[in-house]
This record gives C-alpha cells, sequence and structure tokens, in this order.
C-alpha cells in the first residue's frame, strides 16, 4: 500500500496551508480531498495580522497583495440610525504596530493562493476518507474508493465534520441558533460604503450585519445573521433568498437595506461550532483547523486559527524530526503542538460563542453599556494578544514536550 510521511484529509484552507508549510520544510506529504474539483464556495474571509505575517512568510504576499484588500478601518454602528458606536484603525496603523497587514479577501482566492504553493500532484481529488485506523507504526486512512494509504502520520483537516476527529472524539456539532446569508456585490451597485475600504458592522437585536470590499475592490462581500431557534442542517450550498433576508432587516438602515438589495443570489448557512477538545492528537492522528476548533464566526478568526495551527504543526513536526517517522519524536511533537494551540484556540471558540450575545443585545440597560465601553475601548491595543501573535516564533520557542503513549 502507498506510503507517506503526513496524509492530510481535506484541502482546504486548514490542509493547503500545511501542505505549503511542510514542502517548504522538505517534508513528504499528500492531500486528500473528496471534492472532485478545488472550488472554494463562500463569499469573504478578514485575515488579521497574525494569520497574514505567516503567510507571507509562505510566499503569498505577491498573490495576497493583487487579489485582497487592506481596510483602514473596522467601524461598528447601530442598526437603526447608523450612529457610529466605535472605529478600529487599520491599514498603516495596523501595519505599523504588528509588522504585518490586515487584509479583506475573496475565500477562492485566498485558496487559489494557497494552491499555488502545493507542487502539482500533492493532492489527489475525487476521494474521501470513511476511516482512520492505526498501530503503534503507522496510521492508515481508508478512501471511499475503495483504497488504503498508511502513513507516519494522518492530519485532519476536513471541517466541521470531520471523520478524522472521529478518531479522538465522538461528539456532535452544536446549533448557535443563528442562521447567517452570505452575499457578494458588484462594488458598482453599493458607492456608498466604498468611499474609503472599511469592515463595517451594524448592530442590532437579534442580529447583525457585516460588510467589507474583496477582488481587489471590486465586489463587496457580507455576511448577515439572523436567529432561528429551531435546528438546520450545516451546509456550504444552500442557496437563500435575499427578498426572506431583506424582509428579516425591515426597519434597519438604509445603508444595511440597500446593500441587501443590490444582492443577485445569497447563500444561507446554519451555524454550528464544537465543544472545545482536551487534546488534538491521539498516536499518530492529529487535527487541525475547523476539524480541531470550528469557530463561529463572530471573531472572525476561524481562517486565521485554521492558519496558525498549519504553521504551528508543521514547526513541532520538522523541528523534532518526526516527520522521519519516528514514534517517540512523533509523540513528543504532537504533544508540543496541542500544548502550543488548545489554550488559544479554545479562548477564541469561547469568545466567538459570547459574541452572539454581545452582538445582539435588545435595545436597552445592556446595550448602551456595551455601546459606552465601545466607544471607549483602546481599538488596535486590546487586540495585541491576538494580532501581535507570531505562531511560528512561538513554536520554534516552545520546549519539546515528553513523549506520550499512544491512545
Amino acid at each position: 500500500m502507498p506510503r507517506t510521511s503526513v496524509a492530510i484529509v481535506g484541502a482546504g484552507l486548514a490542509g493547503l496551508t500545511l501542505g505549503a508549510a511542510l514542502d517548504r520544510a522538505g517534508v513528504d506529504f499528500q492531500l486528500y480531498e473528496q471534492a472532485p474539483r478545488l472550488t472554494e464556495v463562500g463569499a469573504g474571509v478578514q485575515l488579521a495580522p497574525n494569520a497574514t505575517r505567516l503567510l507571507h512568510r509562505l510566499g503569498l504576499g505577491k498573490g495576497l497583495r493583487a487579489a485582497a484588500v487592506m481596510p483602514q478601518a473596522i467601524e461598528m454602528r447601530r442598526w437603526d440610525d447608523g450612529a457610529p458606536l466605535h472605529r478600529t484603525p487599520l491599514g498603516d496603523a495596523c501595519l505599523s504596530r504588528f509588522g504585518a497587514p490586515y487584509y479583506t479577501v475573496h475565500r477562492a482566492d485566498l485558496h487559489s493562493c494557497l494552491l499555488s504553493m502545493v507542487p502539482t500532484g500533492r493532492v489527489r481529488l475525487g476521494v474521501r476518507c470513511v476511516a482512520v485506523t492505526q498501530t503503534a507504526d503507522a496510521a492508515r486512512l481508508e478512501l471511499s474508493d475503495g483504497t488504503t494509504v498508511e502513513a507516519d502520520l494522518v492530519v485532519g483537516a476536513d471541517g466541521i465534520h470531520s471523520v478524522v476527529r472521529e478518531h479522538l472524539v465522538r461528539d456532535h456539532p452544536r446549533y448557535s441558533r443563528q442562521v447567517i446569508y452570505r452575499g457578494l456585490v458588484p462594488a458598482a451597485r453599493v458607492p456608498h460604503l466604498l468611499a474609503e475600504p472599511r469592515v463595517l458592522l451594524w448592530f442590532g437585536p437579534d442580529q447583525h450585519c457585516v460588510c467589507y470590499p474583496v477582488s481587489a475592490g471590486r465586489q463587496v462581500s457580507f455576511g448577515a445573521t439572523v436567529r432561528v431557534p429551531h435546528r438546520h442542517g450545516e451546509s456550504w450550498s444552500a442557496q437563500g433568498s435575499v427578498r426572506d433576508l431583506a424582509a428579516a432587516y425591515t426597519g434597519w438602515h438604509e445603508d444595511v437595506t440597500r446593500l441587501i438589495h443590490a444582492a443577485d443570489a445569497v447563500g444561507r448557512w446554519a451555524l454550528h461550532d464544537r465543544d472545545a477538545l482536551q487534546r488534538l492528537s491521539v498516536g499518530r492522528v492529529a487535527v487541525a483547523g475547523d476539524a480541531a476548533h470550528p469557530m463561529l464566526p463572530f471573531r472572525a478568526q476561524g481562517a486565521n486559527q485554521a492558519i496558525e495551527d498549519a504553521v504551528t504543526l508543521a514547526r513541532c513536526l520538522t523541528d523534532s524530526g518526526a516527520a522521519a517517522g519516528d514514534g517517540a519524536a512523533l509523540s513528543a511533537a504532537l504533544r508540543r503542538y496541542e500544548g502550543i494551540r488548545l489554550p488559544r484556540t479554545s479562548r477564541i471558540q469561547q469568545e466567538s460563542r459570547d459574541n452572539v450575545r454581545v452582538f445582539h443585545l435588545p435595545d436597552g440597560a445592556e446595550q448602551r453599556h456595551r455601546d459606552a465601553a465601545a466607544a471607549t475601548s483602546s481599538g488596535l491595543e486590546s487586540n495585541d494578544w491576538l494580532f501581535g501573535y507570531d505562531a511560528d516564533a512561538d513554536a520554534a520557542a516552545a520546549p519539546v514536550a515528553a513523549a506520550r503513549e499512544p491512545g
């Protein structure tokens, strides 16, 4: 049966970033993707400096500068009259403080940039992982075409419905009671939102809306949430109704309603996450990205944390020599990986959950307190711990963990 050092399940953002980082380090790997072709669905992604500094080091700087937008600020506004609540400067201020830019980018453009960093032949399409098993010497992937692949390490980067995660824990996605409509609008239809490139958010009772430019400024990506108490299936391809979304935002500020009406189509996603894991690996099997810590989008860090995971894991594997297949070195590398990642991703997961309530307060005393606090917050300084973080440097400085027994 075919053998590789690292078998990566899933060619999304986490999987491709891991592949690019391993290739840069000279580690043998193979990606396995269930989709018959690589076409990223979705709309926009916010990339904060904690991710862009890593992507630039991988060689994506030129591609991102061509495809992305560098917004000048994040602006929070009130839902009904558009009154400003807070402005966090980005642009040059962010670049100066953190040494890396804040970008807004179409997910497909980011995916394409990452794919360009993975050598041809390293991605096998149209094969779904149906099971993972392991012995003391190897991990095995059973694929939907009936073949089995053996590897020194299997990494599940296969999203919120991860098959690989089931090897670590038996849990289920948790419905947030929030549905998000995402869409793309040609920039020419909403010039009132583009006098300055910004991330704009409107907060209101039970829902909020966010938008920002992508595709080098040619399009505006937006996400608009609606509270739906009954459970919906999580999907990346469900179609929504512009009419239904517009009805849900009746009475909101005209900037929001004009944005919604400018869309030709919207996707509709029921938002799920999962509880934080206690470990990110068992034996020769590990998880990264949404397979490890699926997050609600209310901290705009899901993609960023997937990128951090990938770079950290690659560093831990290569620094320890674990990629050569030695069991003790691999165990130590995976302990180091989860020791670095779990405290940070668990905190961000929880903040993302907490923001459901914070963003959607009904008008009243709590809402006024939130808005007053936002008006006096320190902007970029309050994000030092998040945006200023360097995953690669942290992994390089982390002590080597003692090996542990598989299982």
